[in-house]
C-alpha cells in the first residue's frame, strides 16, 4: 500500500535528519536495532499528556522510554507499532514497570487529550499520549529528525492521512537517545534492547 511505503521511506527520515549523530548498524550479538554513536541526552520537551498531566520527558529518568510519533486516525502504521510496543510491554513481565511508552501526535488539530487517552488504552493502559500548539509540536520533531507529510485520503471518510517517520526511539534510563528502531521489528527484538538498556 501506498501508506506503508511512504511510511518506510520516511523512517529512514530520522537516521539522516540528525547530522550530530553518526549511527551505526546494529552489533552482532547486541543490540537488534540501529544505535546512535555517539549518544546524547534526548531533547526534553512539554506537552500536554492523556493522562491529565503534564507530560515532561525528564519525569521518566530511570526508565527506559519508547518514543513513537504518531497519531489516532493512523490506518496502519501507528496501531502495528502500538500493538507490537503492547506485546514488549507484556513479554517483559515485572520489568515492564521500567519501560514508559511516550506517543507524540502529529495531528494535533484531531488528537484531543482525550481523544489520545482513549485510543492509547485500546493497547495499553501505561502509554502516555502527548499533545500540544502545532510550532512546539513542530520544534519537538525537528529536535528529534521526524518528518510529516500531510494529504488527502483515498478513503474521504478518513479526512486526511498524516505520512511520517516511523522509527521508535528508545532512550535509556539516564535519558539518553540510544536506539531506532525501524518500523516492523519484532516484539522479541525490541524486548532484547530495552532489557540491555535496562543494565
Amino acid at each position: 500500500m501506498r501508506i506503508e511505503r511512504t511510511a518506510s521511506m520516511l523512517a529512514w527520515a530520522v537516521l539522516v535528519a540528525l547530522p550530530v549523530i553518526a549511527m551505526a548498524q546494529p552489533r552482532a550479538a547486541s543490540f537488534k536495532s540501529g544505535v546512535f554513536e555517539p549518544a546524547r541526552m534526548a531533547p526534553d520537551f512539554e506537552l500536554q499528556g492523556s493522562n491529565g498531566s503534564p507530560l515532561v520527558l525528564r519525569q521518566y529518568r530511570g526508565k527506559v522510554v519508547a518514543l513513537a510519533f504518531g497519531f489516532t486516525h493512523c490506518v496502519r502504521v501507528c496501531p502495528t507499532t502500538l500493538a507490537t510496543l503492547a506485546q514488549v510491554s507484556a513479554k517483559l513481565g515485572a520489568e515492564a514497570a521500567k519501560l514508559q511508552v511516550v506517543f507524540v501526535t502529529v495531528d494535533p488539530e484531531r488528537d484531543s487529550t482525550d481523544r489520545l487517552r482513549q485510543y492509547l488504552a485500546q493497547f495499553d493502559p501505561s502509554f502516555v499520549g502527548g499533545t500540544g500548539p502545532t510550532p512546539k509540536l513542530q520544534a519537538i520533531r525537528q529536535s528529534y529528525g521526524i518528518t510529516i507529510n500531510k494529504e488527502s485520503a483515498k478513503d474521504e471518510s478518513l479526512g486526511y492521512q498524516v505520512h511520517h517517520s516511523s522509527s521508535i526511539l528508545l532512550i535509556d534510563p539516564e535519558g539518553k537517545l540510544r536506539l531506532v528502531v525501524p518500523f516492523g521489528k519484532s516484539a522479541d527484538q525490541i524486548v532484547h534492547d530495552v532489557k540491555l538498556l535496562l543494565r
